[in-house]
This record gives structure tokens, C-alpha cells and sequence, in this order.
């Protein structure tokens, strides 16, 4: 009797052994579950917070778009009704031939050539607006190669790509391409300096200018004199670099310091400084382009 009694305890300690072990092995899998559960719901946060900021570029996007439709569209009905004047100057021009009985050779020659110039006239606005449209979307097409390029590994904080009347430019943060207070190029600066080069280099028609910004606090050591003095050394820094490292060639380089001035923000808070201390890239088509765009005679 005393050896069942003790076969039955053991059995039972048996037992109660086993069922802990499975319910720690059960609970070892329900932590497990919960760590990927959170794992999974702070994934699908930053999933909101991209699709946020997306919907919020894409937004902004079509609104500057927009703009820039309506501006083009007031310019066309502009270059519009100024044909239409110049037509009805020619027409009246007509009928007051057609009421004249008598005229000399010198006079018909002097209104055939008024109207040669009406008729070249209107011809040479039509290849303005042809040539504002093109510029256009020209201009558009390069801003949306700049950004598919540029900001693959780079934060959207330091860079922006943006379209201003006839050009494109980039705003690059001072952290991104400087050692603070200086105009040292950081080893990061080859990550978008090299994309641009590539860039201007397959685009024969453009030229690059590179602008240097700082904020509104003062700088003096033994390099820099100021903050004019390091505008300009950054941007020269930055053509130099594109120049030597990267093949541009200089004759489509320029550029330029604006020191501490032309901000886009107040100077009153640390975040507003950091949005001043920048350097701003701008694609421009090359200046001879236009002056042939000015003269009459290339519309004849």
C-alpha cells in the first residue's frame, strides 16, 4: 500500500512538470507574437506617415503646376489679342489702300513693307509663345528627372527640387555639403554632387550657376572674413569640385556668394538659420539662346 501511494505522487509530480513546461513554451510563443504584433503596427504607423507626406507633395505639386498653367494660359490669350491687334491694323491698313484712287511707287513700296513687318511680327510672337511653351515643359520634365535622381538615399530635408519661371534650381542643406562654419566639402556632398554633374554634363544647352547662402550670424577666423567672404568661398568650392572631380566644363559654370541676405526665412529661431545656410544650383538655358530669341529678324 505504501509503495502505490508513493507510484501515485510521482506520477502526479510527473504530470504537473510536464503541464508547466507546456505552458511555458505557450507563453515563450505568446510574447514572441506580441513583440511581431508591435513590430508590425509601428511599421504600418510609418507607413501612414510616408503615405501622409507623399499625398502632401503630390498635393503641393499640382497646386504649382496649376499656377504655372494659368500663368502660361494668360500669357497665350496676351500674345492673342496682340495679334489680333496687329491684325486688325493690317486690315485696316487694306482698306485704306483700297479707298486711295492714286499712289506713287514709293508710297505702295512703304505699305507693302509695313506689311511685310506686321506679317513678320506676328510670326515672331508665334515662336515666342512656341518657344515659352517648350521652355516650359522642358523646364518640368528636368524638375521631375532632378527629384527621381537626386533623393534616392537622400533625406528630403536636405534637398529640394524646384521650378522658377524659365529655370530649374536645387536647394542643398549647408550640413549636407559643408563642415560647419566652413567651406571644407563633406564626404556626403559627393552623393548629389556627382548625380548633378552627370546631369549638366548630358545637357549641352544649360548652363549651371551656383549659389552660396548663410544666415544672419556673424563668422571671423583666420579664413573667412565674414559671411559674405564664406558665401562666396562655398559656392566657388562647390564649381570647383564639379569641375575637377566630376569632368564639367567650367565655360557652362558660375559662381556666385549672396552671403547672409536673400533668406527665405527669419533669422529668430535655430531652425529658421539652418533653413538660410543653404546653396542653391540652378540650371539656366545658356544666355545666347535668348538674346536670339530677341532678334526680329530670326522670325523672317
Amino acid at each position: 500500500m505504501k509503495a502505490l501511494i508513493i507510484l501515485l505522487a510521482t506520477v502526479f509530480t510527473l504530470q504537473s512538470c510536464v503541464s508547466k513546461k507546456k505552458f511555458a513554451d505557450v507563453g515563450y510563443e505568446l510574447e514572441l507574437m506580441t513583440n511581431d504584433l508591435r513590430a508590425a503596427e509601428y511599421k504600418l504607423d510609418e507607413c501612414r506617415k510616408e503615405s501622409n507626406k507623399l499625398t502632401t507633395r503630390i498635393e503641393s505639386e499640382a497646386l504649382r503646376y496649376n499656377t504655372m498653367k494659368e500663368s502660361k494660359d494668360e500669357m497665350e490669350m496676351s500674345y492673342k489679342n496682340q495679334i489680333k491687334d496687329l491684325q486688325k491694323q493690317r486690315e485696316q491698313q487694306y482698306s485704306q489702300v483700297g479707298d486711295l484712287t492714286v499712289l506713287s511707287k514709293s508710297a505702295n513700296e512703304n505699305m507693302n513693307q509695313t506689311i511685310r513687318q506686321l506679317e513678320s511680327k506676328d510670326k515672331y510672337i508665334r515662336q515666342l509663345m512656341a518657344a515659352k511653351s517648350k521652355a516650359d515643359s522642358l523646364n518640368l520634365a528636368l524638375a521631375v528627372n532632378l527629384k527621381s535622381v537626386l533623393k534616392k538615399g537622400i533625406d528630403d530635408e536636405d534637398i529640394d527640387v524646384k521650378v522658377d519661371k524659365t529655370v530649374v534650381f536645387i536647394n542643398l542643406s549647408d550640413k549636407m555639403l559643408f563642415q560647419s562654419g566652413s567651406y571644407l566639402l563633406t564626404p556626403r556632398s559627393s552623393e548629389v554632387l556627382s548625380k548633378i554633374a552627370e546631369i549638366i554634363k548630358s545637357k549641352p544647352d544649360l548652363d549651371l550657376m551656383v549659389e552660396g547662402y548663410t544666415d544672419n550670424v556673424p563668422i571671423r577666423n583666420s579664413c573667412i572674413e565674414d559671411n559674405w567672404d564664406l558665401s562666396v568661398r562655398r559656392s566657388s568650392q562647390v564649381v570647383k569640385t564639379l569641375q575637377k572631380d566630376y569632368g564639367v566644363n567650367p565655360d557652362k559654370l558660375i559662381a556666385a556668394g549672396r552671403g547672409e541676405y536673400n533668406r527665405i526665412a527669419d533669422n529668430s529661431t535655430p531652425e529658421n538659420r539652418a533653413m538660410n545656410r543653404r546653396t542653391r544650383i540652378i540650371l539656366l538655358p545658356k544666355l545666347g539662346q535668348f538674346y536670339d530669341l530677341l532678334k526680329p529678324q530670326a522670325a523672317q
